[in-house]
């Protein structure tokens, strides 16, 4: 095997003076469109026992998991969620395959799952050569090294190896189904805003890491600074949003992947039907000083939450230490407004804009 290292710079552009257009890009891009016309092919209804669907509300938002509640004699539930990320191994396969299992595993934490066991897919090219056994065994390495550190084990898996043609082998994928319990599925949370005057808080800190994000795939770049796993802090805050849930602090909650924090806030407020006020002067991160950076990193371990007025304090005392910040509001006015590090405004959508780029993409099905 060896370990091949991609020759890739990180790309020099200058930031977008209005993000609007780019967050309705983003919104309108195949990997982050709504899939409502392909997930609707699908029976979700089985037996009836579905506690959270994969779509949420009125405008069918996109919840971080399903629910089911698989026994009549408890109200216990079964977490499923996904977490895939195949532009990132293109630059770096060990950190693309970390990145799909917390995402996997912080999609089960977004609506109240814990106790989390993991699945793996592999899609690769021929092992027989060199490279690509290399790239595999890094994915192969972070699969144990976030496996142990998350304390959730691999129970089954499968492969499909040598994916290769004359144009060249296939990108190598790693997909990463998570599957928990919840001890009620009452306390289930979902993705879409629910009260105006809500407060916004971000958990999670944001990095300097687009490589293979949505946002360079946009501006045509691929970058070479992938997100990477800080597991001792990730676990300390999935612990506390999970405690904050339990408690029935939270009103919403979806992590921030593709398309990072704008695209999230985006997602939730269109599902909603309620707008949304941030400010990103308070968003912490280390390194950033691009707002187009700090809406659209695709850092990992990240979670946007909603919390009502009056439980502000006790969410503030269960997320003590941890990194977490109030960021904003939820406003009946149906827009999203980004203000920016200088206080000036950089995005200003109508939910009707924000809905329809969202929607247009596979409108037509399939």
């Amino acid at each position: 095997a060896v370990h091949e290292t991609v020759s890739l710079e990180e790309p020099a552009f200058p930031e977008p003076e209005d993000l609007t257009e780019t967050l309705l890009q983003l919104l309108s891009a195949p990997n982050i469109a709504s899939k409502e016309s392909v997930v609707r092919t699908y029976d979700h209804e089985v037996k009836g026992n579905t506690a959270l669907k994969p779509l949420q509300g009125e405008y069918g938002g996109p919840n971080d998991a399903a629910v089911i509640k698989p026994l009549d004699s408890s109200w216990k539930g079964i977490v499923i969620s996904c977490g895939m990320n195949p532009n990132y191994g293109k630059i770096n396969a060990y950190w693309m395959a970390a990145s799909a299992i917390d995402e996997a595993v912080r999609n089960n934490v977004a609506v109240g799952g814990r106790r989390i066991a993991l699945l793996d897919n592999f899609t690769w090219g021929n092992p027989e050569k060199p490279e690509r056994l290399g790239s595999l065994v890094r994915a192969c390495q972070a699969c144990y090294d976030f496996a142990t550190a998350f304390k959730a084990p691999f129970i089954s898996g499968k492969d499909s190896l040598y994916n290769e043609s004359p144009l060249g082998p296939v990108t190598p994928t790693l997909l990463i189904t998570a599957l928990g319990v919840i001890p009620d599925v009452r306390l289930t949370t979902s993705m879409d805003v629910k009260a105006p005057g809500n407060s916004l808080y971000i958990v999670g800190q944001t990095f300097k890491e687009l490589g293979g994000s949505e946002y360079y795939k946009l501006r045509g770049h691929m970058g070479k600074t992938v997100p990477k796993v800080r597991a001792a802090q990730a676990k300390r805050n999935f612990r506390a949003v999970t405690k904050a849930i339990d408690l029935g602090f939270v009103k919403a909650c979806h992590d921030l992947s593709e398309g990072g924090l704008a695209v999230t806030a985006a997602e939730m407020a269109l599902a909603g039907g309620y707008g949304m006020e941030l400010n990103l002067k308070k968003v912490p991160s280390k390194a950033l000083n691009r707002n187009d950076f700090l809406l659209f990193s695709e850092s990992n371990s990240r979670f946007l939450i909603e919390v009502p007025e009056k439980a502000k304090n006790d969410f503030e005392a269960v997320m003590k230490g941890k990194v977490c910040a109030e960021i904003g509001r939820v406003t009946k006015n149906p827009k999203l407004t980004v203000h920016v590090l200088d206080g000036t405004v950089v995005v200003d959508a109508s939910l009707t804009a924000l809905r329809q780029s969202w929607k247009e993409t596979l409108s037509s099905g399939v």
